[in-house]
């Protein structure tokens, strides 16, 4: 390999360096609570908000505070109690339905700043037959708070605030909107541009000896 070429690569290489360090640093979530019906013993990502969803007599429904991007990566309530476990000192009553509810408050590194998760709790509903998910919540775990917009944003006034606002992965319990603008750092910076400089030093000299 002649040295034009090597010197050619290297800028090269420090130019593609540059660019990879420019990218976005951490990718964005938001804190919210994601709605979860369950089938057999698998979660599944609700189709519908609580508030219109009407679950049958029997049904197993969770909720989930976490920091997700999407529904795709959303965190699924934990715990494996069914029906049977959740309503079995609850009696059938006529006219009514049980459902059975999970509630699970996530962890502290979900956690808004100056707030605590509470312990994951489960409930059996009984409510009426065309009753939704919604209120079968607000019968077992009140207050709830939702915004104008009739987004769920508390259960058991858990957060205090906030409502399905942005985060920054990997910022840490509390971290809402980073201030960060996603760019590299000033020392990775510095570094790319001396690599750079470096190159195109090396690439000039070789071109000054193969025209001598």
């Amino acid at each position: 390999m002649t040295a034009v070429r090597r010197a050619g690569l290297l800028l090269l290489a420090a130019l593609t360096l540059c660019a990879t360090a420019a990218g976005p640093a951490a990718a964005t979530g938001y804190r919210y609570w994601s709605f979860w019906e369950r089938d057999g013993g698998r979660w599944t990502y609700a189709t519908q908000g609580p508030s219109t969803a009407r679950p049958g007599d029997g049904s197993v429904e969770g909720f989930r505070f976490a920091v997700s991007e999407d529904s795709s990566d959303a965190s699924q309530p934990r715990g494996t109690a069914g029906f049977g476990t959740i309503c079995a000192d609850t009696a059938a009553v006529g006219g009514r339905k049980r459902v059975a509810l999970v509630v699970d408050f996530g962890t502290a590194a979900d956690a808004p700043a100056g707030e605590k998760p509470p312990a994951r709790r489960t409930a059996c509903a009984v409510v009426p037959e065309d009753a939704t998910t919604a209120d079968a919540l607000a019968t077992v775990a009140k207050p709830l708070r939702y915004d104008t917009n009739a987004l769920l944003c508390a259960i058991g006034g858990y957060p205090a605030r906030g409502c399905g606002e942005k985060v920054t992965a990997g910022a840490g319990a509390g971290a809402a909107g980073g201030t960060s603008d996603g760019g590299p750092s000033v020392g990775l910076a510095a570094g790319v541009g001396v690599v750079v400089v470096v190159a195109a030093g090396a690439l000039w000299q070789a071109r000054r000896r193969k025209n001598a």
